[in-house]
């Protein structure tokens, strides 16, 4: 659990969970210019989302396209749903 709840705890990845959490699928070219960040940076926080199973890869061409895992556990579902949902709250109040 401590490994998962560290996962959320980056600001990139959970920026990147923002984008995927609406259950589209997006590859990481999207991704990293939507966070301006580099595809060896982007990729590596992908990998940490991947390995705590929060989402899947699938390859494409030389792509690696992400999405939500769908089998995720309902009680992480709803961890990760209440991180994002307080960080659009902090987000909002900051400003």
């Amino acid at each position: 659990m401590q490994s998962f709840l560290l996962s959320l705890s980056d600001p990139i990845r959970l920026n990147a969970l923002h984008i995927l959490w609406d259950g589209s699928e997006h590859c990481v070219c999207e991704l990293m210019e939507k966070l301006d960040i580099s595809q060896s940076r982007m990729s590596r926080h992908m990998k940490n989302l991947k390995e705590e199973g929060v989402v899947l890869a699938r390859q494409d061409a030389q792509w690696v396209r992400y999405r939500k895992n769908p089998d995720l556990a309902p009680e992480l579902i709803e961890v990760i749903e209440a991180v994002l949902k307080a960080s659009k709250l902090q987000t909002r109040n900051a400003a």
